[in-house]
C-alpha cells in the first residue's frame, strides 16, 4: 500500500489546522504557501474532510478553515482512510493461500495501529519538538 498525495497532503492540512487550533480560522491559501503545495488541490481534499466532521468551514473575509475537535482527538489513521479509503495491501477477496493471507492481515492491522494510535497532537509535538513520546513504530 503507498500513501498518495492525497493523504500526504491532507495530513499537511490537518497538521497545520491543529498548529493554529483554537487561534481562529487557516485560509487553504496560506497553508499552500507556507508547503509550497497547489491551493487547487488542497480546495479538493479539504472537501470530504469537511464532509467526514473534521474540519468546518469559516466564511468571510478573514475566514478560513478550523479543527472541528481537538487534535488529540483525530488520529492520523481518520485522515488516511477519508482520503484513501480502507487500509489495505492487497486485495484479500484474490488471496487463496491462508498463510499468506495471515501475513497480509498482520502487515494491514500493524499500519492501522500505527495510524490510529498517532494522533494530530502527537505529529505537532514530533514536529516542534523533534520527538514523539515514548512511540516506536514497528511494521
Amino acid at each position: 500500500m503507498k500513501i498518495s498525495t492525497k493523504g500526504r497532503y491532507g495530513l499537511t492540512i490537518m497538521m497545520e489546522l491543529s498548529a493554529k487550533f483554537g487561534e481562529g480560522p487557516t485560509s487553504l491559501k496560506s497553508i499552500a504557501e507556507r508547503n509550497n503545495l497547489s491551493e487547487h488541490y488542497l480546495e479538493q481534499l479539504i472537501a470530504p474532510l469537511r464532509n467526514a466532521g473534521l474540519v468546518k468551514s469559516i466564511r468571510g473575509a478573514y475566514g478560513g478553515y478550523i479543527l472541528s475537535k481537538e487534535p488529540e482527538s483525530i488520529t492520523s489513521g481518520d485522515v488516511i482512510r477519508i482520503l484513501e479509503g480502507p487500509i489495505s495491501p492487497v486485495d484479500f477477496t484474490e488471496e487463496d493461500d491462508p498463510a499468506k493471507r495471515d501475513l497480509w492481515l498482520r502487515i494491514r492491522d500493524s499500519i492501522a495501529e500505527v495510524l490510529d494510535s498517532t494522533t494530530l497532537a502527537d505529529l505537532i509535538s514530533y514536529k516542534e519538538n523533534g520527538e514523539l513520546d515514548s512511540y516506536m513504530f514497528y511494521i
